[in-house]
């Protein structure tokens, strides 16, 4: 009788961790390291968001502070998603995918750009160019 139990307490707690496990897999990756997107143009500086308080786009998960972020975030995705996935917008200029730190950011003509580190987001307001080249190539990349 007592095997019988074991046994189907562990047939239980292994069916809960699969499920766990797929349900984990299922969520697609957060973005800006769970910041508010939103949070980058009002009130200008990142904010956490809340893990309750999502929106999936573009294969990526955006948390936000409030419903009213969300429901903002929602109503034009693309205004407040980061450019590149959110990828350093100079290393995509070189061609490369750094992972960005989302507290490096600039927004510019109504942009949210992110970068791996202050000297990358330097070099691109230095230059003009790398932006514009990021955006090249990133464009050459995701042709449909």
């Amino acid at each position: 009788m007592i095997v019988r139990q074991l046994l189907w307490f562990a047939l239980c707690l292994f069916a809960s961790q699969v499920a766990l496990a797929q349900s984990s897999a299922a969520a697609p990756p957060v973005a800006l390291k769970g910041n508010d997107p939103v949070s980058y143009f009002n009130p200008g500086k990142p904010a956490r968001g809340a893990p309750a308080t999502y929106v999936d786009f573009d294969d990526t998960r955006y948390l936000f502070s409030s419903k009213r972020n969300r429901d903002l975030f929602a109503s034009d995705p693309d205004k407040y998603s980061p450019q590149f996935s959110g990828l350093c917008a100079t290393g995509i200029s070189m061609g490369a995918k750094a992972t960005s730190d989302p507290n490096v950011f600039k927004v510019i003509d109504g942009k949210l750009y992110v970068f791996s580190s202050a000297s990358a987001m330097e070099m691109a307001m230095k230059d003009p160019a790398v932006l514009k080249k990021s955006h090249e190539s990133w464009a050459k990349e995701h042709r449909k």
